[in-house]
């Protein structure tokens, strides 16, 4: 009977998101593929440090015993067969536990996203994660720069999630990149007891509830957060869409416009997405981030 991933919380990466690969890819850049190729071979024995979505997978790793299989992370890349050899030795080497891989040497890779079921999608390629999100997979750009020490809660996955354009549609965005805030404001208040449609990230947002009711027993748990600029009165009607999807999370940040870093920085994720460049630039400096590539304010 072939293996299933049913069940499981699947996260697909490439390799950039997992290990520090950013020398690597500088050859890449400023030579081609072969002198790539080459200086991975070279380093072959040696283990790449971590990458800023490390401690976000050591973490979920941690969900699965030998009973029970919680969580499946493959690597989804770009690299060539050859080079994914170094990524699974570096992988071994920091005792993360990784059988599956995809290696496409070049070609696109979010094709595959589908048949693992994939809940998400990390990568630095852009064009990828925009691919993914038309393809119905919650993705997300990877700032390689941010911060990996999301390690002040050994056991607890945290998670910080944007509302609109995110765990909602760009609906209300729209109105307010059209109108204004005061228009926003209005059209949230008379919409206030009608669901907002769902964004690219409520399957993740669903997913990591069903590992939550899965894990009970664990050692290690998961916290979310909603960070939003949404104020009162705007507040109600995303109250009351997560309460229509029976969907919870753990805190939620209405937070008026202010901005967001500050206050992520208090509530520490392992990993924050959010639509804007604006909020997930300052917000890289302090925490892990991912930029979902999608809605009205990522169409130009």
């Amino acid at each position: 009977m072939p293996a299933s991933l049913e069940g499981q919380l699947v996260v697909a990466l490439s390799s950039r998101a997992l290990f520090d690969f950013e020398e690597e890819n500088q050859v890449f850049e400023d030579q081609d593929d072969s002198a790539y190729m080459q200086l991975q071979q070279q380093r072959m024995e040696q283990p790449a440090k971590p990458g800023v979505a490390f401690p976000l997978v050591q973490k979920l790793l941690a969900f699965n015993t030998p009973e029970r299989q919680r969580v499946a992370v493959v690597i989804l890349s770009r690299n060539d067969p050859v080079s994914g050899l170094r990524i699974f030795k570096s992988a071994t080497a920091a005792g993360l536990t990784l059988e599956r891989g995809v290696f496409t040497r070049g070609r696109p890779p979010w094709h595959y996203l589908k048949p693992l079921g994939a809940h998400l999608f990390l990568s630095a390629n852009e064009a990828d994660v925009r691919e993914a999100l038309k393809a119905g997979v919650p993705a997300a750009r990877v700032y390689s720069s941010s911060l990996t020490e999301a390690r002040k809660h050994p056991n607890e996955v945290r998670i910080a999630f944007d509302g609109d354009a995110v765990l909602f549609s760009d609906e209300a965005e729209k109105v307010f990149k059209e109108q204004g805030l005061t228009a926003f404001q209005d059209h949230e208040a008379r919409e206030a007891l009608k669901p907002l449609p769902p964004g690219p990230f409520k399957p993740l947002l669903e997913a990591l509830q069903r590992l939550r009711a899965d894990s009970a027993d664990c050692e290690m748990k998961i916290r979310t957060a909603l960070v939003t600029a949404r104020s009162a009165p705007a507040h109600e009607r995303a109250i009351r869409t997560l309460m229509g999807w029976k969907v919870e999370v753990d805190e939620a940040l209405f937070l008026g416009g202010l901005e967001k870093t500050a206050f992520l920085g208090e509530f520490e994720p392992d990993f924050f997405f959010d639509d804007q460049t604006q909020h997930c630039e300052p917000a890289s400096r302090r925490v892990p981030t991912g930029h979902v590539v999608s809605g009205i304010s990522n169409s130009g």
